[in-house]
C-alpha cells in the first residue's frame, strides 16, 4: 500500500483540526481546503503554513491562524450573491477564502506594499472576484457601498461608524474590538430593520491594531 504524500496528510490534519474546534459549515471547510495557504505566508514560514497559529508577514502585520479565519468566515453567514468588504488585506488569504463563497470581495489595505503583493498573488492564483484597494480601512469604501457583509481583520478600540454606515439592510459585520496589544473580543453586528445594530460577543482573540489613514511608507 502506497503511503500518502506528507502534504496530503498535512491538509487532512488541517481539516480535522478545524472540525474538532467546531467549524461545521461545509462551504467554509471546502474553501479552507481549496485555498493553498502556503502561497500566502512569508517564504520562511511555508513549512508552518497549515499550523494553527498566526504567522508574521511584511510591514509588521500577520496572517491570522486558520481557525480564526474559518471562524470569522462562518460567523459572517455569507451567501453566494453577497458583496463583502474586507478591512485589512494583509497577504490576501482571508479575501481568497471569501472569494470562493461570495459574488464579490472588496479588500482595503493601508500598506501599499502588502496591497500590491496581495493583488498580484490573488490574480496569479485566479481569484478574479477580489478587488484590492490601497487606503484608509476605517473609512471603508463608501463609493462602492452598501455591502452585505463587512469583515475587519485588525482590532478596533471602538466600532467604526463609517463602516457600520456602509452595511446593507440586514447586513452583518464581524470584527475584533478591544485595546491595542491586548486580548480583544470578536464581535458580530447585525443590522436590524430599524437600522439599529444588534451586538453579539463571540470569542477572545488577539489582532494587530486597526489604524486610521493610509500608511505613509511601505
Amino acid at each position: 500500500m502506497t503511503a500518502q504524500p506528507a502534504a496530503d496528510v498535512e491538509r487532512m490534519e488541517f481539516q480535522l483540526a478545524l472540525r474538532r474546534r467546531g467549524i461545521s459549515d461545509q462551504a467554509v471547510l471546502r474553501a479552507m481546503d481549496d485555498v493553498p495557504r502556503e502561497h500566502f505566508v512569508a517564504p520562511g514560514f511555508v513549512d508552518s503554513a497549515y499550523a494553527d497559529q498566526a504567522l508574521p508577514i511584511a510591514c509588521g502585520q500577520t496572517i491570522s491562524q486558520p481557525f480564526v479565519v474559518a471562524y470569522m468566515t462562518e460567523q459572517l453567514d455569507v451567501e453566494p450573491q453577497h458583496r463583502v468588504l474586507e478591512v485589512g488585506t494583509g497577504s490576501g488569504y482571508q479575501a481568497a477564502i471569501l472569494s470562493r463563497l461570495v459574488r464579490e470581495v472588496v479588500s482595503i489595505e493601508r500598506y501599499r506594499t502588502l496591497a500590491e503583493a496581495a493583488r498580484g498573488r490573488l490574480k496569479t492564483l485566479g481569484y478574479a472576484n477580489v478587488t484590492v484597494l490601497v487606503g484608509d480601512g476605517m473609512a471603508g469604501a463608501p463609493d462602492l457601498a452598501p455591502f452585505d457583509r463587512i469583515i475587519v481583520t485588525a482590532a478596533a478600540e471602538d466600532i467604526p461608524q463609517a463602516l457600520t454606515a456602509q452595511l446593507a439592510e440586514a447586513g452583518k459585520m464581524v470584527l475584533p474590538v478591544g485595546p491595542r496589544h491586548d486580548v480583544q473580543c470578536l464581535v458580530k453586528l447585525s443590522k436590524q430593520p430599524s437600522g439599529e445594530l444588534a451586538r453579539e460577543n463571540l470569542i477572545a482573540v488577539r489582532f494587530v491594531p486597526l489604524l486610521p489613514g493610509q500608511a505613509r511608507e511601505l
